[in-house]
């Protein structure tokens, strides 16, 4: 039996399925079934609809693999930067190059702003 999805995880979901899925249109719902998306009102992790797992699913590495993995959740941290997921891998901060060099930049602003004042 799968676990119940986060608040977070069901944010991102529908965020996914509204602005990626081919199948979902915002006035008829699931065209396929024509009746309301079967993902929006997820709760639990399990059974997905096939073309979101395919093809909407891999847009967003870490919710992947948050729902796709077996067993508990892997705690992902939060990037200080820009907000995504940042996979558990020993010390690693930043979710990527980009975020670290934006960080270390506004470090080094607040340090000379502090040596000249």
């Amino acid at each position: 039996m799968g676990r119940e999805l986060t608040r977070t995880e069901k944010t991102a979901i529908r965020r996914l399925v509204s602005k990626w899925c081919a199948n979902y249109d915002r006035d008829c719902g699931c065209l396929p079934l024509d009746c309301e998306c079967y993902m929006f009102g997820k709760c639990w992790t399990g059974a997905y609809c096939r073309y979101f797992r395919e093809a909407v699913l891999p847009l967003d590495p870490a919710l992947e693999a948050a729902l796709l993995a077996e067993g508990p959740r892997p705690d992902f941290k939060v990037c200080p930067v820009c907000g995504r997921a940042v996979a558990p891998d020993g010390r690693q901060t930043y979710c990527s190059a980009a975020c670290a060099k934006a960080a270390h930049r506004r470090q080094q602003r607040e340090y000379m702003r502090k040596k000249r004042g």
